[in-house]
């Protein structure tokens, strides 16, 4: 089962990386590649503890719905979300949060197990583990993009000049 670990450092107020974190419209704009949406449960805003969300996405040329919840929240320092339903046997994305250097270091642990037992173990081995690398990857980036330009910005206009 593999479990992928990311970090990222984001110039910005770990309050602020922590509410685009949950965001489900920076989620869908994160995704637009493989036109992810969120189809029922929570649809807008920032997902909360208890709360479900199903997703809409295409990957590898097929079109996949999984539905994950919030099983753990601890505001502004780590939440975890966990598959309900879909197309892994299981997964659990755990986000943490801490202030650090004048920022925050946002880290990922993305522990899943793929279906169909060996099959899904080579698959994993061979693209899976490295596609969802990469979307994890590109996610933080865009988290941290979109964090520090909103710091950039507020800080300008609180006479940070």
């Amino acid at each position: 089962m593999p479990n992928i670990q990311l970090s990222q450092f984001i110039r910005a107020p770990i309050e602020v990386c922590f509410d685009l974190s949950r965001s489900i419209e920076l989620h869908m704009e994160s995704t637009s590649h493989t036109n992810e949406r969120a189809i029922k449960g929570r649809t807008s805003g920032l997902i909360a503890l208890g709360e479900t969300v199903t997703w809409e996405a295409t990957h590898f040329g097929i079109r996949q719905r999984l539905a994950s919840m919030i099983t753990e929240f601890d505001p502004p320092y780590r939440f975890v979300d966990e598959m309900v339903s879909g197309a892994f046997k299981r997964f659990r994305h755990v986000h943490t949060f801490e202030s650090r250097d004048g920022g925050t270091l946002m880290t990922d642990a993305f522990d899943y197990t793929s279906p169909f037992g060996p099959l899904g173990r080579l698959a994993d081995r061979m693209f899976l583990r490295s596609y969802m690398e990469r979307l994890l990857l590109r996610r933080n980036e865009y988290i941290r993009n979109k964090a520090e330009s909103l710091y950039a910005v507020s800080g300008e206009e609180s006479g940070g000049r």
